[in-house]
């Protein structure tokens, strides 16, 4: 072995050891992985910005990276089951007390049926897909659980990218949806890659695609890092979300691509300081914070900014939703310099959102939706009324801002329907709540 590949995995590490995010030219998908010699390319790692990723000591970063090949644990990548493979390399990989890769090789197909990857882990652990994952289109394999099909749960200092994709194969889904044949009961359905209870978090460069329900979830996460993903599924596939967010704190996402039957983008309770830039969304329907406070319950979200994004086609566009009777507020809101092409709704604002067979009664309560600003949105509305701001009676929407606001249609100005809500406008606003 010559000095310069001895020394490579070495220098690896010692990079990891600090919070710094490398990003090395020249690496491309196809060269990820050298099928010949067994080994991820030695500039694998994608670290955490701002974060430690991998050892936190000088005196452990001289320990090898070890790749771990869901080749060599039984995977065939020819369609056939691999999942226990993939459980058996998972394992192998988070056991490990060194700086671990676990390789899943370009131009490989895997099935796999419902698995948890389960932390802690003992070292760091980046996850390179570079070939397809596709899911098991047989319901009956996910009898134990029908909310997921991949997940990562409990795990630090985690890296999954690598360009490949993951095919949730949601049609046979779809087409037993309650929401598309009327005489069936409605019956939950797997979100395709859910990351739970998770540290330090960076997924990236990933296509995501025709998920049984949602494409990707972050449910109770902290430090989060997304950007570069293009997400798609028919535009009439129920309840398809891009990428929910629930109950985590500080996330980013960022340049990414998202087309689906439902939200782009929906952040529900207990999220808070979740920033959104250069999203592309359509079809699907729109950026939303909700809904919140289904069923009487208290929910509360704070700190979004969703700064730089292009809606096309959409049937809405960024919106805040929150059920009548709930509680608690959705707060410090910016939606700012986003483009609205033909949308429907361009700027939603429901306290009386009802999503559900029989018409929601009236009740008094309601989640407080307050400092909410709006600024440099334009474009064009496929409806007459651009801006729907519709708020409680009782709980009236406070601290709301339009600025630089543009918004028409077939050439002409739209209309404004606000209704029990506070509101400031600056500079030019068209259509206009005063």
């Amino acid at each position: 072995m010559s000095l310069h590949t001895h020394f490579i995995p070495y220098l690896i590490v010692f990079l990891l050891s600090f919070p710094r995010y490398y990003s090395l030219p020249g690496i491309s998908e196809a060269s990820g992985y050298d099928a010949s010699a067994g080994q991820a390319n030695p500039w694998y790692p994608s670290t955490i910005q701002g974060r430690n990723f991998g050892s936190s000591k000088m005196g452990r970063s001289l320990a090898a990276v070890k790749t771990f090949n869901v080749n060599d644990y039984g995977a065939k990548g020819d369609g056939s089951d691999a999942t226990e493979a993939f459980n058996n390399a998972w394992k192998a990989a988070c056991s490990s007390s060194q700086g671990s890769v676990l390789v899943v090789p370009k131009n490989k197909n895997y099935l796999l049926k419902p698995i948890t990857f389960e932390g802690p882990c003992k070292s760091s652990i980046a996850v390179q897909i570079y070939g397809t994952l596709q899911a098991s289109t047989d319901r009956s394999a996910y009898s134990k659980d029908l909310t997921r099909w991949l997940v990562f749960e409990n795990v630090q200092n985690l890296a999954v990218e690598g360009g490949g994709t993951i095919n949730g194969n949601g049609k046979i889904w779809w087409e037993n949806s309650c929401k598309v044949n009327d005489d069936l009961s409605c019956k939950d359905a797997p979100t395709a890659l859910t990351f739970y209870n998770c540290k330090n978090l960076v997924v990236k460069n990933l296509k995501i695609q025709n998920a049984q329900k949602m494409h990707v979830s972050f449910e109770k996460c902290v430090g989060v890092e997304v950007s570069g993903l293009t997400i798609t599924a028919p535009a009439d596939s129920p309840n398809t979300d891009g990428i929910h967010v629930t109950r985590t704190q500080n996330i980013q996402i960022s340049s990414s691509v998202i087309g689906t039957g439902d939200d782009c983008i929906s952040i529900v309770s207990g999220s808070q300081k979740v920033q959104a830039t250069g999203i592309t969304c359509g079809p699907g329907h729109g950026i939303s914070i909700g809904s919140l406070g289904d069923g009487n319950s208290e929910a509360y979200v704070s700190d979004v900014t969703v700064n730089g994004a292009t809606l096309t086609g959409t049937t809405n566009g960024v919106r805040i939703k929150t059920w009548q009777g709930g509680s608690g507020s959705a707060s410090n809101i910016k939606f700012q310099n986003i483009e609205i092409h033909n949308v429907k709704n361009p700027i939603i604002i429901d306290q009386k959102y009802c999503d559900q067979d029989k018409p929601c009664k009236s009740q008094s309560r309601a989640v407080q939706v307050q400092n909410v600003w709006y600024q440099n949105i334009k474009g064009t509305s496929s409806s007459s009324e651009a801006i729907q701001i519709d708020c409680s009676e009782k709980f009236p929407c406070k601290g709301i801002v339009l600025q630089g606001i543009d918004l028409r249609v077939g050439g002409k100005a739209a209309k404004a329907e606000c209704n029990n809500a506070k509101i400031t406008e600056k500079g030019n606003v068209s259509p206009s709540c005063t």
